[in-house]
């Protein structure tokens, strides 16, 4: 639901915006007449792993037990399967660099597991190059045999919470979760995520939290292996992927054929139908859907609903 980033800071944050999401989501669909139990366990979150192996682990770890007992404390809920977090984990692209790109491979390894050990139910893996380019087939293989071997020759999947019970990390998931915890409240008595995002409330503490980041980095403060020390004058010698321009112009022409043979009274009737369901607030998926089968593109729907709700400018000031 929302992506992580990398430093104390930056993780309460992060756990707390998460969660705080989560809420206004099931808030919404309770007030819609849902019942919380019925779709509580459909509920998952997206998380990326970074580098601090026992920050990591500790972060998932806390959020997870963060959210069971608000499950328990905030909506009442009594089955197990209601209170679990279910996520998926994907390793963090912002931390891959151009400099020595097969130093990736060792930190994608090192986010994998700490993922896996935090409880993480499905994973995905960068390639190596993907601050160069997107990744080739050999990259995107190697990415996949990292979560394999982790899967099954490490053996760390065969432990229900192996490092459990170890005093760094439930010193850091207390620590991680109380914090979050506190920030939840500040979110809550600004009047909810909603109101924290249209006061800039979020916004300026994620950015605040880059800029701090890229601040340690650029200070030195930080270490980033093959880039602030460690460095070699040797320039990547990886092969990049690299798109044949020919794709382009046959999904040009393949647009193009589309548009043709469209029933264009269906087309623009199907458009119209999904700004009245915009401009009425009501549910958008049905007229969506029914665009989509009206051939109506992606680009046109969103221009469709552009015209109803305009584009986000961040309006808030420091």
């Amino acid at each position: 639901m929302i992506l992580l980033t990398k430093g104390i800071d930056n993780v309460l944050s992060s756990v707390a915006f998460t969660i705080a999401n989560a809420i206004a989501y099931a808030d919404a669909a309770v007030a819609a007449g849902l019942a919380f139990e019925e779709f509580a366990p459909r509920l998952s979150f997206f998380f990326a792993a970074h580098n601090d192996f026992l920050e990591e682990i500790a972060k998932f770890r806390a959020a997870r037990r963060l959210w069971a007992r608000l499950m328990v404390d905030r909506f009442g809920v009594t089955d197990p399967r209601a209170q679990q977090l279910r996520f998926h984990a994907q390793t963090a692209g912002s931390t891959l660099t151009a400099q020595q790109p097969d130093n990736n491979l060792v930190r994608v390894t090192v986010q994998a597991l700490a993922a896996v050990l935090g409880g993480a139910q499905s994973l995905h893996c960068n390639g190596r190059d993907e601050a160069l380019a997107l990744p080739t087939e050999e990259s995107a293989t190697l990415a996949l045999r990292t979560q394999q071997i982790i899967a099954w020759e490490s053996g760390v999947a065969n432990t229900v919470d192996p490092v459990a019970g170890s005093y760094e990390i439930e010193a850091r998931t207390n620590a991680i979760e109380e914090g979050a915890r506190t920030l939840l409240n500040r979110i809550e008595a600004a009047g909810g995520v909603l109101a924290a995002v249209e006061s800039g409330m979020i916004q300026r503490e994620i950015q605040e939290s880059a800029f701090r980041a890229q601040q340690a980095v650029e200070s030195g403060a930080a270490t980033v292996v093959g880039v602030t020390r460690f460095q070699t004058e040797a320039t990547p010698s990886i092969p990049t992927f690299q798109i044949d321009p020919e794709i382009e112009s046959r999904q040009r022409d393949r647009l193009a054929e589309v548009r043709a043979r469209r029933d264009a009274a269906r087309w623009k009737a199907a458009l119209e139908t999904v700004k009245q369901a915009a401009t009425a607030d009501t549910n958008l998926v049905p007229p969506i859907i029914a665009a989509v089968k009206a051939d109506a593109t992606i680009g046109e729907i969103s221009d469709a609903l552009r015209t109803v709700f305009g584009e986000h400018r961040e309006s808030f000031t420091a």
